[in-house]
């Protein structure tokens, strides 16, 4: 337990650390109108609105946000601007929240399946995840389902050596279809926890994506119907709001339990997470910032505005 709580901490200083031009952009923006202002009156919400789109947060997001302070400031007769900071706080907290048993999946047999365009660490989050749940005493499977990729069976090869756990491929160009069968019958007969399986990032031809998608949870289904599934959809926090468009598209092609939002270091942009759960009602579920095998954690709304924040 102990050194679960240094490992936690020792994240949430990275994440400090990787949120900081993130924290510049939102919370920049958000303390020059607090400062500027010294009433809490039509021009200040519609500045405090201003700086919340400008911050990647959306405006169907931002317009949220004002629309619940509004409420807040009235019902608390709230008169300083200082005391909007709090509330803001507490809003974010309360968007961002996740229920506990979203990582319930990782209680029983699954199949977690990773979708997302290619470049935005698909293959490096199933690295990371696999280390993860293997850390955590699981026994983990891979399968390398993204077969039209040249360098993505070779990625995830290496990744699987790194995390110490097994890869189930074929050749490149093979049926995605017929590797997940593989998979799915190695994972039965191994006894393994948890069998993630890669897939291929095509969304400009989204009617093969969809048919392939279809036919892999079609083969899921009918060969492993007691796992669990979980679909987890990788973004890349650096694109900013075409991060939330992909989610919107992907959306429309499977059904996403969960989000894992990457390199959240070094971006301006990281207000995208806070757009993505609200807009949308998916959970972010993990996070990464960093390249180590360690930089990628379950998502805590407690920990991501205290760094935001930086408290």
């Amino acid at each position: 337990m102990e050194k679960e709580k240094k490992k936690r901490r020792g994240f949430f200083g990275k994440l400090v650390q990787g949120l900081t031009k993130t924290r510049d952009n939102i919370i920049g923006g958000v303390d020059n109108v607090l400062s500027t202002f010294t009433k809490i009156d039509e021009d200040f919400y519609e500045e405090l609105e201003e700086a919340l789109i400008v911050a990647d947060l959306g405006v169907n997001t931002s317009m949220k946000i004002i629309e619940d302070l509004r409420a807040k400031v009235k019902e608390q007769k709230i008169k300083d601007t200082e005391s909007v900071r709090e509330l803001l706080m507490e809003e974010l907290k309360e968007l961002m929240g996740n229920d506990d048993d979203i990582y319930d999946f990782t209680q029983e047999k699954s199949v977690v399946l990773v979708i997302g365009v290619n470049g935005v660490g698909k293959t490096t989050t199933i690295g990371k995840l696999a280390h993860q749940y293997k850390l955590d005493g699981k026994k983990v499977i891979l399968a390398a389902a993204d077969t039209f990729r040249a360098a993505a069976i070779d990625q995830l090869e290496e990744w699987s050596n790194r995390a110490g756990v097994e890869l189930i491929s074929q050749q490149e160009n093979s049926d995605p279809g017929a590797v997940v069968f593989d998979a799915v019958q190695a994972a039965k007969s191994r006894n393994a926890d948890i069998l993630i399986c890669d897939t291929a990032g095509r969304l400009h031809n989204k009617k093969n994506l969809m048919e392939e998608l279809r036919k892999i949870f079609k083969i899921i289904n009918r060969e492993y119907p007691e796992a669990r599934k979980e679909v987890l959809l990788v973004l890349d926090s650096t694109t900013g709001q075409n991060a939330l468009q992909q989610a919107k598209q992907f959306k429309d092609i499977a059904d996403i339990t969960g989000i894992v939002l990457t390199k959240l270091d070094g971006t301006a942009k990281g207000g995208i997470a806070i757009a993505i759960q609200t807009e949308l009602n998916i959970p972010v579920k993990y996070i990464g910032v960093g390249e180590g095998i360690d930089d990628m954690q379950q998502f805590d709304s407690e920990e991501f505005v205290s760094a935001l924040f930086e408290q």
